[in-house]
């Protein structure tokens, strides 16, 4: 969910880099709320289905299940699979006059109190990778995140902590972060993995992803889409932006018509597990 560019194919949408600095996510959830920002809350269900499935694949166990979410930034997607809450509930909360009286300390304070309280009793151990440090940072402050990471997996390999930790995870979630990495990163995930690793990924229309299940298939992996399936991700910010997601639609052989031609980024789900290669 990072908006910072690791050298993925990002170019023609508008830049969020400032949001993904701050000290917490207030800046996130102003900026994003009038762009209908709303991908997180379609990838709750299907994060939480998948992980209940993966937990189950090979006689797993639910509790002994990690999730790592690339591009993790403030732990949004690690708040929505683990807490009873929404994502409007978010937006509201973080807007409010009762949180922008406060300082990043109060903050993160009142969210682990906060989460505390809703956790479910089926949460899962998740882990963050986000190469946006403050926004790590507090995600593990508010009690987010069991382990947080900002390893740029696009330039160098994990570093000690994550390559220890990576032997783990059993699912991959991914929101938003398609433009921003490439192959390379899962590689560097997938080598260091020990047992099977299913990959979940919303995918925005405007970047190709067979660079990455072709890589993916290399690990074993089977990755099916239902491309006829469309999830709005947000609003565009200005008509330019609204033309490249138009062009590079259809230079990808899509049809921009009822979805980005109407003024919203649209992904697929892209769903990655152990079998025969397509």
């Amino acid at each position: 969910m990072s908006g910072l560019d690791s050298g993925g194919a990002a170019r023609g949408k508008s830049r969020f880099d400032d949001i993904y600095v701050q000290p917490d996510p207030r800046a996130y959830f102003t900026r994003l709320a009038p762009l209908d920002y709303e991908i997180p809350h379609h990838a709750q269900p299907v994060f939480r289905r998948l992980a209940a499935e993966r937990a189950a694949y090979g006689a797993g166990r639910a509790e002994g299940l990690v999730v790592l979410d690339l591009c993790c930034s403030y732990g949004i997607n690690a708040a929505l699979l683990n807490h009873d809450v929404t994502l409007a509930e978010l937006y509201e909360r973080y807007t409010s006059d009762t949180a922008r009286r406060m300082s990043s300390q109060e903050l993160a304070a009142w969210d682990r109190e906060f989460y505390t309280e809703r956790r479910r009793p089926d949460a899962l151990r998740v882990y963050g990778l986000d190469i946006a440090a403050p926004a790590v940072r507090y995600a593990r402050e508010a009690g987010l995140l069991d382990a947080g990471f900002t390893d740029d997996l696009e330039r160098v390999p994990p570093g000690p902590e994550l390559r220890a930790a990576l032997p783990e995870v059993g699912l991959i979630t991914l929101t938003g972060g398609g433009s921003y990495i490439t192959e390379r990163t899962f590689t560097a995930l997938l080598d260091a993995a020990r047992g099977p690793v299913w990959v979940s990924a919303f995918v925005l229309r405007t970047v190709s992803y067979e660079p990455v299940v072709r890589r993916l298939a290399a690990y074993g992996l089977r990755t099916t889409a239902d491309t006829s399936r469309t999830y709005p991700q947000r609003r565009f910010t200005d008509e330019q932006e609204r033309r490249y997601a138009i062009e590079a639609v259809r230079a990808l052989g899509g049809d921009p018509s009822g979805r980005e031609e109407a003024g919203r980024f649209h992904s697929v789900l892209y769903d990655s597990r152990p079998g025969p290669a397509r």
